[in-house]
């Protein structure tokens, strides 16, 4: 008989949401049980936001000294000789930053005695599974089930992944740099490893059945990315439609001018995720489904009593930092406290060249609310800061989105080089309810990328300084 353990709650799944959930649960002294049948971290830890980050910062470096190779750079810096990459080393250190983050974890459940099983839960019905483990099988009887399996890569019909089509978590670990790599979606996933791997020297191309790069965002906001692409040789294909292989291994790639045969070392496919929905019994569980996601009122609740479901299982959108906030609301509420999940914004970062912040309403999207809004650009080529950190001449700017009847915040937005640090106070500054004239009455330290959101909330009051 295989063992049974009784927890009051049992969360599955140990990404951003999960383990998040769980360290709650325990801190709140509910006695809860932990499954995943990986290491500790998900997605977002292992395969998806760390590992890129770190990559990412990489290729920054390279490109970096790569400019001052030869006769040098602008800032009067340069080197002899052309610089060299081992990606394997790179990849490396990486995996190292992964390990470290995913032990902290572990170290985090182990104070709030948050007992882990590792291993794949299947359940019979909503709230008893069994879980595979090396030792034999768990079974697992919970009072309150925690639902935070995660999301999986989106695979195309006419390109299955294997060989040389990868997805993103290969893309991460490859030991050398592909001379050509073209990259399908430009979306966020996208942009990110495709302008990476440009700034290692690979040749990329860019494939996108959408009209623009970043379709859920405005030309104005992605104008500047779009520029970058241009002037380091990315080949950017728009409107167009992936059609398969050819005989040759090339990807035929069907737009308004003909048809094109583009030869690849790699094809990395970023085409969208999917909650990770298959495999481990949810359709024995009565939950309600609203298109490929798990259905859930404003507290995590699914239709059946007790099971709960947070992050990308439950809708967009599906970033790591929505599931922790979801995960330890829906600690609190089982432990008795009232919450809800009701945020004024989810910011989220485009990890670009240049970056991308977006918190609140978009210009067309306040429009489309019947909002009389107002907008105010303030750019970072009035900015000191920018300007001394190389910033302020790639097209970059902060943009504050309110409406004229009040002044009352709807959206922050910005596109520029470091620009993610800026989320937080967007944010903030959503959830506070602020109007136009707390963010320009707020002093901001000089000189910092900062300043340019006072400026652009003194812009739309009409009485800009710096511009």
């Amino acid at each position: 008989m295989p063992e049974t353990l009784r927890p009051k709650v049992l969360v599955v799944g140990g990404g951003p949401g999960g383990y998040v959930a769980a360290i709650r649960a325990g801190q709140l002294g509910l006695d809860t049980v932990l499954v995943d049948a990986d290491r500790l971290g998900g997605t977002c830890l292992l395969r998806g936001c760390i590992p890129s980050k770190a990559l990412i910062h990489a290729a920054d470096k390279f490109a970096e000294i790569a400019g001052a190779a030869g006769g040098g750079n602008r800032l009067g810096i340069a080197i002899d000789g052309v610089p060299k990459l081992d990606l394997a080393k790179t990849v490396g250190w990486k995996d190292g930053i992964v390990e470290r983050l995913s032990g902290g974890v572990a170290g985090l459940l182990a104070r709030a005695k948050v007992r882990v099983v590792e291993g794949w839960a299947r359940f019979s019905d909503a709230k008893n599974c069994t879980v595979e483990t090396k030792a034999g099988p768990v079974a697992i009887a919970a009072e309150h089930v925690i639902l935070a399996a995660g999301s999986e890569a989106v695979e195309l019909p006419d390109l299955p992944f294997g060989g040389d089509v990868i997805f993103s978590t290969e893309a991460l670990s490859l030991a050398a740099v592909p001379e050509r790599l073209v990259v399908v979606g430009a979306g966020y996933i996208g942009l990110e490893l495709g302008i990476a791997f440009r700034k290692f020297g690979a040749a990329v191309t860019i494939v996108e059945a959408a009209p623009r790069i970043l379709p859920r965002y405005d030309e104005v906001l992605t104008r500047p990315v779009r520029l970058w692409l241009q002037r380091h040789g990315v080949e950017l294909h728009l409107n167009a439609k992936v059609a398969g292989r050819d005989g040759d291994g090339r990807l035929n790639v069907e737009t308004a001018s003909g048809t094109l045969a583009l030869a690849a070392d790699k094809i990395l496919v970023t085409v969208g995720r999917r909650p990770l929905t298959r495999g481990w019994g949810l359709e024995e569980m009565a939950v309600d489904m609203t298109g490929p996601f798990v259905r859930v009122d404003d507290q995590c609740r699914t239709a059946m009593r007790g099971v709960w479901a947070i992050g990308d299982l439950a809708g967009e959108p599906m970033l790591a930092h929505k599931a922790m906030a979801q995960g330890a609301m829906v600690a609190e509420i089982i432990a008795g406290n009232r919450r809800r999940f009701d945020p004024a914004a989810v910011a989220a970062i485009v990890f670009s060249e240049p970056e991308i912040v977006v918190a609140g309403m978009l210009p067309e999207e306040a429009k489309a609310s019947g909002i009389d809004a107002a907008v105010s650009v303030f750019p970072f080529a009035a900015n000191g800061r920018a300007l001394t950190l190389e910033a302020g001449e790639d097209g970059g700017f902060v943009r504050a989105i309110s409406a004229r009847a009040d002044g009352r915040l709807l959206g922050l937005q910005a596109v520029g080089r470091g620009v993610g640090e800026l989320a937080g106070e967007f944010a903030h500054a959503l959830v506070m309810g602020a109007v136009l004239e707390d963010l320009a009455h707020t002093i901001h330290v000089h000189p910092t990328l900062g300043e340019a959101i006072g400026e652009a909330a003194l812009l739309g009051l009409g009485h800009a300084l710096h511009l």
